[in-house]
């Protein structure tokens, strides 16, 4: 029986983050329900120039982080991008593929590694629980099928994809399937929430691994706090505090998209390791 391997790629920069503990959660309680040896492994790549050789792993969660996601002439910066394009071309020509999740700071390096459209800052930072919409491609992606349209999303950014350039993605071959707002009667440019970079490759702007402990822990945070209320107001912000256990919001989201990500990643490995026997 083949070993599922998973990396972690932790983006925190060495800041104390709710986000990656959530993440190694989710990736244990995998581990503890499968039938399969799976074994996980933590790499700090911005702190410590940490990175996974593609060839040693089936699985890698890159997380979200602090700061701009346009390069700064970093190291870890090109072996990064070295890392999406090794998943990115290994997935294009073998029969083995491999599976990546990209995680806010993480999808947006991604973002910008392809060339999809503009990342830019925020106004204002944004933090708070929000309704993110699926697209028309997005009501077809398997990983938000039990979910409702909209449904609830941890957000917590200064960045944010505007203006894809969507020649691009027919390109490459990506799909839109989740946006912030949709309000086709008032003329915003809508931020961009989830992408399908390829059947294997998947990314969201939104924390999906959020939980409602972690989120109560971040609004500690007076920056996290006052964002949410500037965005929300005061009565909204009270409103969330109140709503953050319903079944229906940020732990429904939590419940399905991670975890059905590495269900789905874990059975073609499987059934590719048969095909290679």
């Amino acid at each position: 029986m083949k070993d599922i391997r998973i990396a972690l790629l932790d983006m925190n920069n060495n800041h104390v983050n709710q986000g990656f503990r959530n993440i190694k959660e989710i990736s244990e309680a995998f581990q503890q329900s499968s039938d399969e040896k799976v074994i996980i492994n933590t790499f700090d790549v911005r702190y410590k120039d940490e990175i996974p050789n593609v060839e040693d792993f089936d699985i890698f969660i890159s997380s979200g982080g602090p700061g701009d996601p346009h390069r700064e002439g970093l190291e870890w910066e090109t072996r990064y991008a070295d890392f999406l394009n090794s998943v990115y071309d290994h997935n294009k020509y073998s029969e083995n593929k491999k599976y990546l999740f990209l995680i806010c700071h993480s999808f947006q390096l991604a973002s910008i590694h392809w060339d999809l459209g503009n990342i830019c800052k925020r106004k204002s930072y944004s933090f708070g629980v929000m309704p993110v919409h699926k697209t028309e491609e997005g009501e077809q992606e398997f990983l938000f099928k039990n979910l409702p349209n909209p449904f609830y999303a941890v957000d917590s950014r200064a960045f944010q994809f505007i203006e894809p350039n969507l020649d691009r993605f027919e390109e490459l071959g990506m799909k839109i399937v989740a946006i912030e707002k949709f309000r086709p009667h008032i003329n915003l440019e809508r931020a961009v929430m989830a992408i399908r970079f390829s059947e294997e490759i998947f990314g969201t702007q939104f924390h999906p691994e959020a939980d409602p402990a972690s989120m109560v822990e971040n609004l500690k945070d007076e920056k996290n706090k006052n964002a949410m209320i500037e965005n929300f107001g005061m009565e909204k912000y009270l409103e969330t505090l109140d709503r953050m256990d319903d079944e229906d919001k940020i732990i429904l989201t939590r419940n399905q998209i991670l975890p059905r990500f590495l269900q789905f990643a874990k059975k073609n490995i499987l059934k590719g390791a048969e095909v290679m026997v």
